[in-house]
């Protein structure tokens, strides 16, 4: 009998133990179940699931210990893991990602956003398994059939870069968005096709990274504490983490890696200065910056166009490389560029 993913629930109260696994198998996946941490690597070693769903506070070995043992042995160091316990503090959550934990979810759990978020998840180290395998297919047969891998190629980074946008309905569409208008600049600067394409493809995914960022601060109205910014910051790492395995003919995660970086060396999360930030997280950077000022977000209405290009202006040659944001302002003011639907 087929069913949806393997997946091991490790809970150390029976009644929630059974909650949790009568709810995924009722979902139609394989569930196993586990009392205590030694019993969830014991099983998890044994034979690898494709994701674990794991409380914090138990005896002994608490749900840290058990990610941290997880994520050392080879055979469970890609298995993702979701924390499921009462805790709210963010520090605690942020220890978790650290530890290498992909979410987040707090008890008493909603059923069907527990299910969304198993969803994504099992689809999302799916996708980064296939995409690694459409790559190495690729470089094989790199004089063969040249064409149709490079369309299964993008075709896969961009359903890779959609997975992030079903946890923030606010920013659906954005790296879409900025793709486009980064596309745009560097056709402005008269770049090469393939470098052209490079830039789209990373910034179709330059914030897969925030799929590690839980939900609940993705769409928080208000400011953020400065635990929560931390954790949003993390994300440019996290997706550089996520796809720097993975052989690509462009930079894609070395972009994804600098697009908050600016040139003054006040951008995070390592601090370059100019000359140390590739031109194409140099172009993604102000495309980022526009689109995000151009649409709506949970803090605040859109600032409009005008506004997007003055800020861009005001910090050219601080912030922002000068000739992307003269191409970029030549765009909107001069060439009546808009950005897509």
């Amino acid at each position: 009998m087929s069913h949806k993913g393997k997946i091991l629930a490790v809970d150390d109260t029976p009644a929630s133990l059974k909650l949790l696994s009568d709810l995924l198998r009722n979902e139609g996946y394989d569930v196993r179940s586990a009392i205590n941490g030694e019993l969830a690597l014991r099983s998890a070693t044994l034979s690898p699931p494709e994701l674990v769903l794991l409380d914090i506070r138990m005896p002994e070995m608490d749900g840290f210990e058990v990610c941290r043992c997880l994520k050392a042995h080879p055979s469970t160091t890609q298995v993702p893991v979701i924390f499921v316990s009462a805790l709210t503090d963010t520090d605690e959550k942020l220890h978790g990602f650290e530890l290498g934990a992909v979410d987040f979810v707090t008890k008493p759990f909603q059923r069907e956003e527990l299910l969304a978020r198993v969803r994504v998840h099992l689809e999302v180290d799916r996708l980064r398994n296939h995409l690694e395998e459409a790559v190495q297919e690729r470089t094989r047969k790199l004089q063969e059939s040249q064409e149709y891998q490079r369309k299964t190629l993008v075709d896969f980074i961009t359903t890779l870069g959609a997975t992030v946008e079903l946890r923030d309905p606010y920013t659906a569409g954005h790296q879409r968005r900025v793709a486009d208008l980064a596309g745009a600049i560097a056709r402005g600067l008269e770049w090469p096709q393939e470098q052209i394409e490079g830039l789209y493809l990373a910034s179709v995914v330059h914030d897969f990274g925030k799929i590690r960022v839980p939900t609940e601060i993705l769409c928080k109205p208000g400011r953020l504490k400065e635990l929560e910014f931390r954790l949003v910051q993390e994300h440019s790492k996290t997706g550089y983490d996520i796809l720097q395995s993975i052989v690509f003919p462009w930079p894609i995660a070395q972009t994804v890696y600098q697009h908050h970086e600016r040139l003054d060396g006040s951008g995070y999360p390592q601090g370059l200065h100019g000359p140390d930030i590739l031109p194409e997280a140099k172009v993604l950077a102000v495309a980022d910056v526009v689109e995000a000022m151009m649409s709506h977000r949970p803090y605040r209405a859109s600032l409009g166009p005008e506004a997007a290009l003055q800020e861009i202006e005001a910090h050219r040659g601080v912030l922002y490389e000068p000739a992307v944001v003269d191409v970029c302002v030549r765009l909107f003011r001069e060439q009546g560029y808009l950005l897509p639907g």
